[in-house]
C-alpha cells in the first residue's frame, strides 16, 4: 500500500541509502513525494541511484557528516526526516576469537556512525520545529546472536541511544525511534557465513526472512506525521521472533 502524497514538501536522507532497507526506505519516501538524498560510502552504488540526489559519505567521519547534512539540507530548504540505514554485521565468529580491528569498525559503522548524524540533525530539527529520526537497529540488539558479538552489543547501543535522545527531545516536535527487524534478505548477506543466515531463519516463527519493502512500510509510517504520539521506542519487524 502507498500513501501518495504523504511526504509532499518533505526532506529527507537516508544513510546507507543505496542498497537495501536504505534505498526501499528513500524509494518509497520519494514515491510519496519527499525530496530525498541518499548517502552512501560506494560510490558505484551511488551511481546507480535514480530520482534523488545522492551524496557520497563516510558516517563514521563525524567532521564529513556534519558538512554533508548541513550542504545537503541547505540544498533542499531543510531536513525533516533522517534514516539511519548504514550498517555492517562485521565476521561470524566467537567473541573471545573477535578480531580487535573489526570490533572498533562495527562500531565505528553502526553506533558512531548512528550517533554523529543523530548529533547533527536534532538541533537542526528542534530550530525548524519539526522532525523525524529514524534509527535501524536489528532483532540482534534485543536477543544477541551467537557468533556476531559486535553486531549484536552495537545494535543495542543503537536502541538505547534511540531511547536517550528520544527523551531529550519529547517536549518538542522531534520523535526519535528505531526499528529492530529479524534477518532481511539484502545485500547485507553477502557479509555473512551461510551457517549464520540459516541459524537466522531458524529463528523466525514465520520461516522466512523479511522484506526490504516490509521494513520500509514501518520505517515510512514512523517518519510521517502520522506517528507524532512515538518517541524513544524500537518497533519490532520480527516475523514473530520478538519476545519483549
Amino acid at each position: 500500500m502507498r500513501f501518495d502524497g504523504r511526504f509532499s514538501g518533505r526532506r529527507a536522507i537516508v544513510t546507507g541509502g543505496a542498497s537495501g532497507i536504505g534505498m526501499a526506505c528513500a524509494a518509497r519516501m520519494r514515491d510519496e513525494g519527499a525530496e530525498v538524498t541518499v548517502w552512501d560510502v560506494d560510490p558505484a552504488a551511488l551511481g546507480k541511484v535514480a530520482g534523488m540526489r545522492a551524496t557520497q559519505v563516510d558516517v563514521t567521519d563525524p567532521a564529513a557528516v556534519e558538512a554533508a547534512m548541513k550542504a545537503d539540507a541547505e540544498a533542499m530548504g531543510g531536513l525533516d526526516v533522517l534514516v539511519c540505514s548504514a550498517g555492517i554485521t562485521g565476521p561470524n565468529v566467537t567473541t573471545w576469537d573477535y578480531p580487535l580491528e573489526e570490533w572498533r569498525r562495527v562500531y565505528d559503522v553502526n553506533v558512531h556512525g548512528v550517533y554523529y548524524c543523530n548529533r547533527v540533525a536534532a538541533p537542526m530539527m528542534k530550530a525548524a520545529g519539526y522532525g523525524r529520526i529514524v534509527n535501524i537497529a536489528s532483532i540482534a540488539g534485543k536477543e544477541g546472536n551467537p557468533n556476531a558479538p559486535a553486531y549484536s552489543s552495537s545494535k543495542a547501543a543503537v536502541i538505547a541511544l534511540t531511547k536517550s535522545l528520544g527523551k531529550e527531545l519529547a517536549d518538542t516536535a522531534v520523535t526519535v525511534n528505531c526499528v529492530a527487524p529479524a534477518a532481511v534478505e539484502s545485500p547485507i548477506f553477502d557479509q555473512m557465513t551461510e551457517e549464520f543466515i540459516a541459524y537466522m531463519k531458524s529463528k523466525i516463527p514465520m520461516n522466512r526472512f523479511g522484506t526490504t519493502d516490509e521494513i520500509a512500510a514501518m520505517v515510512t509510517w514512523i517518519a510521517s506525521e502520522e506517528a507524532a504520539f512515538s518517541t524513544g521506542a524500537c518497533f519490532d519487524v520480527s516475523g514473530g521472533r520478538a519476545t519483549y
